[in-house]
């Protein structure tokens, strides 16, 4: 039991920002507790049964489930406390240093008290009605993450012809797994023009499998009674309007939607934190540190992220901050907001200290570019300059910029 026990650092989420969170705290110093909700840490690599992770953080390919037992594996040589199958249903503030989490489990309900919190409970997928999917509710009609859990995890098939909207990672990795099940993928279907995935997994998801991907094309509606039998698409006009004069019907009996992801962040609702819009969460500095300075955030919780290795680094870095926090040994003097030109859609974090480290700033751009200069400008002279062959806006860029040369304003500008 761990009720009423005080700790430097909780960590709210055993994925894989939440492992790698809790591992970087506890070598950094801190009394650390991971409350996780599912009966077994790794959060979303249980049911990632394919492989590409670990690419960059381990210079080797693995699947979801052993990408996360490499970090059980880890947590086991630490003192690093765990709960499992326990909802933390509300944290407040107590005072500097002082948060108090409530945790619910089959015991009831619990309160631990730490100095630090990290947030690391991922994202949702976005429903149906949250795209104005228009039609019948038929059966058949999933998310893509919760196919891929019936298929991979209960070993049940969702369907034997399927159409997918949204050309999202988890989109195409279902258009190959199902076709490997032995369903008939129809195609992916997306209202963008370019592809919302990864390139390695349109050429090994869609292409190796001769599964069609229609851009600029959409869903006008789902058809069917009790089982769904067909959805109607039609091409997208510039102003993302239908053109019902090509609209077409594909008969089918499954819809997997690739639509989005949505942050779990309503736990700090109640707190006020300033956000940043362009990713439905929250603004943090170069520590993940949010402007309550209790409450620290990584992974997709704080911004969907294309690699797992990302968000190991995430989970990393808001570790290690949070255990100085809670030693009060963090540097957060000399705030300087980073802001950018309009070709910029956000970029995490969004503030900085200034000082001569390092910090790796990452980003989302608004459109495709071809031939990239990014310029960074302080006290109005060019400090830092990165070249790019290619930034897309469906993939997550990253930059390493060196502070020493700061004045006391930073901006980013892209030339295209």
């Amino acid at each position: 039991m761990v009720e009423n026990k005080a700790y430097d650092v909780v960590v709210i989420g055993g994925g894989p920002a939440g492992m790698s969170a809790a591992f970087s705290a506890h070598q950094n110093g801190a009394s650390v507790l991971i409350v996780e909700r599912e009966y077994r840490l790794g959060g979303i690599l249980n049911q990632c049964i394919h492989n590409g992770f670990g690419l960059h953080y381990l210079g080797e390919e693995l699947t979801g489930p052993e990408y996360a037992n490499v970090w059980v594996e880890k947590l086991k040589e630490t003192n690093v406390d765990i709960l499992l199958k326990s909802a933390v249903i509300k944290i407040e503030k107590l005072g500097t240093k002082k948060m108090q989490i409530f945790v619910e489990n089959e015991s009831g309900i619990s309160k631990i008290l730490c100095k630090a919190v990290v947030l690391s409970m991922g994202c949702r997928e976005r429903p149906g009605p949250a795209i104005n999917l228009c039609g019948d509710r038929p059966a058949g009609i999933f998310s893509a993450g919760e196919a891929q859990k019936i298929v991979n995890v209960h070993g049940k098939m969702v369907g034997k012809k399927v159409v997918i909207l949204g050309s999202g990672d988890i989109g195409l990795i279902m258009a190959r797994r199902m076709t490997l099940e032995g369903a008939k993928v129809l195609g992916v279907y997306e209202i963008q023009k370019t592809c919302g995935g990864l390139a390695r997994n349109v050429s090994q998801c869609l292409n190796d499998f001769n599964i069609p991907l229609y851009l600029s094309t959409s869903i006008v509606k789902t058809v069917g009674n009790k089982r769904l039998t067909g959805v109607v698409v039609a091409p997208v006009k510039e102003d993302f309007s239908f053109d019902l004069t090509k609209q077409k019907l594909i008969k089918c009996d499954t819809l997997l939607l690739s639509v989005g992801l949505i942050p779990e962040c309503e736990l700090i609702d109640d707190f006020n934190l300033e956000q940043l819009r362009a990713t439905g969460s929250v603004a943090v500095n170069e520590y993940k540190q949010t402007s309550v300075p209790e409450i620290f955030v990584c992974g997709n919780v704080l911004h969907v992220n294309d690699l797992v290795d990302n968000v190991t680094y995430e989970g990393l870095d808001a570790g290690k901050f949070s255990a100085k926090f809670s030693k009060s040994k963090l540097d957060t003097k000399q705030k300087i907001k980073l802001q950018f030109d309009e070709h910029f859609r956000y970029t995490i974090p969004t503030y900085v200290y200034k000082n001569n480290d390092d910090v790796t700033i990452s980003f989302r751009s608004t459109k495709d570019f071809r031939k990239v200069k990014i310029n960074a400008y302080s006290g109005g002279e060019v400090v830092a300059t990165f070249f790019k062959p290619v930034v897309r806006a469906g993939i997550l860029e990253k930059i390493v910029l060196n502070k020493s040369k700061l004045k006391d304003d930073l901006i980013l500008k892209m030339e295209v």
